[in-house]
């Protein structure tokens, strides 16, 4: 079995998503392991993002991850990462099919 870290960002859990996003990853048969809303910290989303650092927009991801609160989640299943990242969408919305978290919610990256 594998784990994967799954976070709803600060729009998604003031927008009221957090039932529907679960609500995908269960009806795809994961098992939620753990939750917890949390305020994020810079030391812990410069960590979370340090692939990112160099890019410009870093410091702009990590002021839109500070600026609320987040639910963060870890999920098990067989290629619960890999499916995941298909439910979640890609990382542009524009570029998110629809059925997506991200095709069906997101209008711009970081908000």
């Amino acid at each position: 079995m594998e784990q994967t870290f799954i976070i709803i960002k600060p729009d998604g859990v003031q927008r009221g998503l957090v039932g529907d996003i679960i609500s995908r990853f269960e009806k795809k048969g994961f098992y939620l392991k753990g939750l917890k809303f949390i305020n994020v910290d810079h030391p812990f989303d410069e960590k979370h993002y340090e692939d990112l650092s160099a890019k410009p927009f870093f410091s702009g991801l990590v002021d839109y991850i500070i600026s609320g609160l987040v639910l963060a989640m870890i999920w098990e299943g067989k290629t619960v990462i890999r499916t995941g990242r298909k439910i979640v969408g890609a990382t542009n919305p524009a570029e998110s099919a629809p059925g997506t978290i991200r095709g069906d919610y997101a209008i711009e990256i970081g908000g």
